[in-house]
């Protein structure tokens, strides 16, 4: 059988069977995983010691911040 002579009615039957397969699929309904348990941020700040930073340093004048390059 020479496959060059065949290859339009190839095509249709495959259109045909990717057709109704994505018909016959489409109105299945979706299945979903049970929700993952949830973990309130209460429960999560707690066993985590919340970070600091302190910033020590003395506030510029005026006159000192007009000194600054743009």
């Amino acid at each position: 059988m020479n496959i060059a002579k065949n290859m339009e009615v190839i095509f249709i039957a495959a259109i045909a069977l990717i057709g109704s397969a994505s018909l016959a699929t489409a109105g299945a309904p979706v299945r979903h995983a049970a929700p993952a348990a949830i973990v309130s941020q209460a429960d999560a700040a707690q066993d985590v010691p919340m970070q600091v930073v302190t910033v020590s340093a003395k506030r510029l004048s005026a006159a000192e911040k007009a000194q600054l390059p743009q």
